[in-house]
């Protein structure tokens, strides 16, 4: 049946940057499904706080960990812990990343942004848990899920990790042009480098049934001043950014053994913005 190619019950999957905007619902679409979520974000009381949201809206388990993806040991500990409680993890999604917002303002700091003055600093940061995380948590639990003789694991890039940034989206009228804010650097670099790991990691445990593939999802409409909307909707052709809940029936699909045949690939949804 069409429907059991969807279904993940009994199945758990880790969720990286679990308790921010998308994680939630990347953990709503698996506990949808019938699998368990387990949330893991630094912020443990956020992840807590999801989880609890989840297990009483879908009415089964989830967990929310607190889980520093930049440290090895703390991802090793999370693994032990899920092991403990269910002797297996079959999905891992990557999600976690720095993603600072171009508007931010940084007191006593030429603008930020600007691949100029973008600081070491801000770049390892950025590196560290938005790509280096990724390594570290394929690392330690893709291993454990290859030992296991199988899993899946969804890198979550961009429509960015394909195409550069469009800037003048983030211009402001009046500033000069070292002034004017930019998509940062590393929010490219990292979103580009998921994709190398992804088909890396796609050969790599090939043998050993893990499949890894990668969503390339654009940008989500979450009250942004209305100039940058538009700016931004006129480059898609469907004339919109995406709804909040855009994304889980790809999510689902990528998970589930509906992609049984899928590995390596890299699923652009972006209301057709790659195609322009």
């Amino acid at each position: 049946m069409l429907n059991d190619l969807f279904d993940l019950t009994g199945r758990v999957a880790a969720i990286t940057g679990g308790a921010g905007l998308l994680g939630r619902k990347h953990a709503e679409a698996i506990a949808e499904a019938g699998g368990i979520p387990i949330i893991a974000d630094l912020n443990g009381a956020a992840a807590e706080d999801a989880a609890r949201a989840i297990r009483e809206q879908y009415q089964g388990d989830c967990l929310g960990i607190a889980v520093d993806i930049t440290r090895r040991e703390s991802i090793e500990a999370f693994l032990q812990t899920v092991l403990q409680r269910f002797n297996r993890i079959d999905i891992l999604i990557n999600n976690a990343a720095n993603n600072p917002k171009v508007e931010e303002k940084r007191p006593g700091q030429e603008e930020w942004s600007r691949f100029e003055n973008f600081s070491l600093d801000a770049w390892q940061a950025d590196l560290q848990v938005g790509l280096t995380g990724a390594f570290l948590c394929s690392q330690v639990i893709g291993s454990a899920m290859a030992a296991r003789g199988g899993g899946v694991i969804l890198n979550i890039a961009s429509d960015l990790a394909v195409i550069a940034p469009d800037q003048r989206i983030y211009r402001k009228e009046g500033l000069p042009e070292e002034a004017q804010p930019v998509k940062p650097v590393t929010y490219s670099v990292v979103k580009a480098g998921l994709l190398g790991l992804t088909r890396y990691l796609a050969t790599y445990w090939a043998g050993q049934h893990v499949r890894v593939n990668a969503i390339s999802p654009g940008g989500v409409y979450n009250g942004q001043p209305d100039e940058f909307v538009q700016k931004l909707t006129s480059l898609i052709p469907m004339g919109r950014m995406a709804h909040i809940d855009e994304y889980k029936g790809a999510i689902l699909f990528l998970v589930s053994d509906a992609s049984s045949y899928m590995t390596g690939g890299n699923l652009i949804i972006e209301g057709g913005r790659t195609v322009w």
